[in-house]
């Protein structure tokens, strides 16, 4: 097993080890909620075919839309036939070095660049607030998308519920920015599960472990003396969030702040979730119980530890749990950001140990341990070729819309009901969360 390391969103990029912790579910087209839909159009020329290339267009060119932009860049001169054509950014002096280094047009509205015809595919990587007004544009304008997790903020239920039926009508391709769902493991879980290897699945843990203030180190202010203007639109960095005055901190760092994030709950484990919910073909949880809280930084707002119990329906519970004070995950090795999953059955047990998944089988059964190989680790540039297949194809991506809702509803839940003290429940005739 490789231990190299590679640059990710705000830290070490995963090694195999790590990612297998993380998520991932390559193939998931298969999976909860996989539709088909129409092949892309063109603006005047019909649908894209083999070998038409695909215009991109990144709307956010922080930290993680520049990693995205350094990797289609990358894929471009491995032979991809794709070209990065424009980027968007509230903060002028930003989108200008983007719109420098990548070749591109530059915008300061995200809506301009939807309106660009040469657009055909669009990358969001704004603060979690924005990400599920300019989903709702983008399939609208006719785009593909690519939005980094979660594709709402906690607050946000009702738009989430939008988000989904926007897409689903648009008949677009959406990809949830979990690049770890391009990992081999999952489809191997999925089958050994569906397969009845481990008898009735009752329970499941995920998490992840990581270090990092999400403050100077993990975020750092471009400019101090920045300020709102023409090279800056504070207006429409705070979008649906409450109307506070300018601070430079809440503008760079916005991670720390409760009005545009959740803390590990949303931000970091979706990787975890989004794969569990799909192997086991989960949906909406009837309740879910979390406890959080600042447990090493106090700077900010948001927690930096969260613990999270999902029952569900079906009679399972998914555990998740996770600190951003310690970086230890349980398996052994230091520095692995997430928790390796464990699947647990009537009959038997799943996990990942290395390359292979681990059967192993409840005590006094006479069923043997058991080791599958997996072929393919992570990749984040597989999670975009994989959308970029759906734009020529009739079908939707491994981060598909559903895939990505049903993580997103329960890590919601989870929120809501911590914030208020209680256990969150779904009622299912009104489709609301109820605290």
């Amino acid at each position: 097993m490789s231990q190299n390391v590679r640059q990710t969103e705000s830290g070490p990029r995963p090694t195999r080890r790590d990612f297998l912790c993380t998520a991932g579910l390559a193939a998931a087209a298969a999976t909860v909620g996989s539709t088909a839909r129409r092949a892309v159009a063109q603006p005047g020329t019909g649908a894209l075919g083999a070998n038409d290339r695909i215009g991109v267009g990144m709307i956010g060119v922080g930290g993680r839309g520049i990693d995205h932009l350094k990797t289609l860049t990358q894929m471009k001169a491995d032979g991809a036939k794709i070209e990065i054509v424009a980027v968007c950014d509230v903060y002028r002096p930003r989108m200008e070095r983007a719109a420098r280094e990548f070749n591109a047009r530059g915008y300061m509205d995200h809506r301009e660049l939807l309106a660009d015809p040469r657009v055909d595919v669009v990358g969001i990587a704004t603060p979690d607030h924005i990400h599920g007004p300019q989903v709702i544009d983008a399939v609208r304008a006719g785009k593909d998308v690519y939005c980094e997790k979660p594709f709402t903020h906690w607050r946000q239920f009702d738009l989430t519920r939008e988000v989904v039926a926007e897409v689903k009508k648009s008949g677009r391709a959406f990809q949830i920015g979990a690049q770890g769902l391009s990992d081999g493991v999952w489809p191997i879980l999925r089958k050994l599960v569906a397969d009845g290897l481990i008898g009735r699945p009752i329970h499941a843990e995920c998490g992840y472990f990581r270090v990092g203030d999400w403050g100077e180190r993990g975020m750092p202010i471009d400019d101090p003396n920045a300020r709102p203007g023409a090279d800056l639109n504070w207006e429409a960095f705070l979008g649906d969030s409450p109307k506070r005055p300018f601070d430079v901190s809440r503008f760079f760092r916005w991670r720390m702040y409760e009005d545009y994030s959740g803390g590990p709950a949303t931000d970091l484990f979706p990787h975890s979730l989004t794969p569990i919910v799909s192997v086991l073909g989960l949906k909406m949880p009837s309740v879910v119980v979390a406890t959080a809280g600042k447990f090493r930084y106090e700077e900010r707002e948001v927690p930096d530890t969260c613990n999270i119990l999902i029952d569900y329906p079906e009679k399972i519970t998914v555990a998740v749990l996770g600190t951003q004070g310690n970086d230890y995950s349980g398996t052994g090795e230091r520095g692995s950001p997430g928790r390796v999953p464990i699947i647990r059955g009537w009959d038997g047990s799943l996990t990942v140990q290395k390359d292979e998944v681990l059967f192993i089988p409840v005590a006094g059964t006479k069923a043997e341990p058991k080791r599958f190989p997996i072929d393919h680790p992570q990749d984040t540039a597989r999670h975009w070729a994989d959308l970029f297949d759906c734009c020529r194809t009739h079908r939707q991506p491994a981060g598909n819309i559903d895939v990505a809702f049903y993580a997103q509803a329960a890590l919601q839940m989870a929120v809501l009901g911590w914030r208020n003290g209680k256990a969150a429940r779904y009622n299912a005739a009104k489709e609301k969360i109820v605290v």
